[in-house]
């Protein structure tokens, strides 16, 4: 039978008819591993929507899952641990069978609950099966103090022991979130916010594969693979990875922030909410909020060791297309186009993002107003390097201004300027491929006032900032 024809034909809802169908059992690593040797192979994506990491981290993940260990993802704030986590979860099978009602979802082949194991004993090939789709076969707890190993491993259920069930019966057990995510992947994140005493509950879950709970032990060998993320910071503030915890998991791995700018506009463009029917933001202005981060991360004034989350330049790009929303409201502008005005509103409003050293206190708005006009400089270069801007220069050769900002449309800029020679070169260089250079009054607005500011960066003209305008002038 084609795997097509697999696909299409009625699910199987009994153990015989599922061995009749010729469903082989599998452990949840030999999926994982067999289905991302076959991907490998296929030269399919293994981890989408994942950025920057396809010659560092994937390569470690990789081998890690093929060797069927547990994995610790290591990193600062924001750098997509958990994000990749989840992807993990694709690489089961689509579908899988269960014994229908199990909590913790035994395999038909080989059940180990107690309550399914004498259902296989009485009913035999008769086994009831139902199916469960691989995004199901994911759990995720954000680990934090208060998590109890009720929680995590289970605990006893008074209920089932007013009904008169001895203490000893496993049907007296409420399971928890690892147990509910039998032959599937659980994802801990934060792991060193658990208290040491809760991480214990964890080393038979990782090694012998059993559950302890209350005193006694129930010999359930989870099919689980266990997944945790932890913050190198979290080691001195708030916690550590107990060290028999650690020895048991097969690899650490370490993540880091997207290591080239283009890895980091391109996780903008991925995953800032950029309604298509939103304002539309220049990439030229994407390329300044991630050289922006990227300057906050390296700066001396910003706390190294808490880093600065992705989180913050996604939201960055999402408050400049906010910023040239309410412009445009305000001004009756259609459509909305961002332009280099909008980005000053990130500081203040994303500066509480933002780590600092002790010694900066009161100097937050200044050194991110310092380096977003590096950034802003840094990309005029290298967007407009090699462009001849001597006619827009003429513009000021008899003492003339060009005012611009939030209260002057696209138009009225246009306006102001007057006719340009080489403005197409200009729109040229910041539309997108799919838009005529020149063909719309916003993206040759946000390319002349882009370079306007990036003339008075680099000390070719003067700028007065006023209340809702800026005032270009030689």
């Amino acid at each position: 039978m084609s795997a097509a024809t697999r696909e299409s034909a009625p699910r199987p809802t009994t153990l015989g008819a599922l061995r009749a169908r010729g469903h082989a059992h599998r452990t949840v690593r030999a999926e994982i591993r067999e289905n991302l040797l076959e991907r490998m192979r296929a030269g399919v994506d293994r981890f989408p929507g994942i950025v920057g990491f396809d010659s560092t981290v994937l390569p470690h993940l990789e081998r890690a899952l093929i060797a069927g260990h547990d994995v610790v993802l290591l990193g600062e704030r924001g750098q997509g641990k958990t994000r990749l986590i989840r992807t993990i979860a694709g690489l089961l099978d689509e579908w899988s069978p269960v014994v229908a009602g199990c909590p913790i979802n035994d395999s038909p082949h080989a059940p180990v609950c107690a309550r399914c194991r004498g259902m296989a004993a009485e009913l035999g090939d008769d086994l009831p099966v139902a199916w469960r789709h691989r995004d199901e076969r994911y759990g995720e707890k954000l680990a934090t103090p208060d998590t109890s190993v009720g929680d995590l491993i289970g605990d006893i259920d008074p209920v089932r022991l007013a009904e008169g069930r001895s203490l000893g019966d496993p049907e007296t057990v409420h399971y928890g979130l690892i147990p509910h995510a039998n032959r599937g992947v659980f994802c801990v994140n934060e792991l060193p916010d658990l208290a040491a005493r809760i991480q214990v509950a964890l080393l038979n879950v990782l090694e012998e594969r059993d559950v302890q709970i209350r005193g006694y032990t129930l010999r359930l060998p989870l099919d689980v693979l266990v997944v945790a993320s932890a913050n190198p910071e979290d080691y001195t503030n708030r916690g550590r990875i107990i060290t028999p915890l650690k020895d048991r998991f097969g690899a650490e791995i370490r993540t880091h922030y997207p290591l080239s700018l283009d890895d980091e506009v391109g996780l903008l463009l991925q995953e800032a909410d950029l309604s298509s029917r939103g304002p539309a933001v220049p990439r030229h202005l994407v390329e300044i909020v991630a050289r922006f981060t990227r300057l906050v991360r390296a700066s001396s004034a910003v706390d190294a060791r808490s880093g600065v989350s992705a989180r913050f330049a996604i939201a960055a790009v999402e408050t400049v297309a906010a910023s040239a929303a309410r412009r445009a409201a305000l001004s009756g502008e259609e459509p909305a186009m961002a332009r280099v005005c909008d980005l000053a509103p990130v500081v203040e409003t994303l500066r509480g993002k933002v780590e600092f050293e002790v010694g900066e206190e009161g100097r937050e708005s200044e050194v991110l107003t310092h380096l977003l006009r590096r950034a802003t400089a840094e990309t005029f270069r290298h967007v407009l390097g090699g462009v001849d801007l001597g006619p827009l220069l003429e513009r000021f050769a008899e003492g003339g201004t060009v005012e611009s900002g939030e209260s002057v449309t696209a138009a009225e800029l246009l306006r102001r300027v007057g006719p340009l020679p080489g403005l197409a070169e200009l729109v040229a260089r910041v539309a997108p491929e799919d838009e005529g250079p020149g063909e719309t009054p916003g993206y040759a607005a946000a390319a002349l006032e882009f370079a306007l500011e990036g003339l008075y960066l680099n000390r070719r003209l003067s700028k007065d900032d006023l209340a809702d305008r800026s005032v270009y002038r030689f």
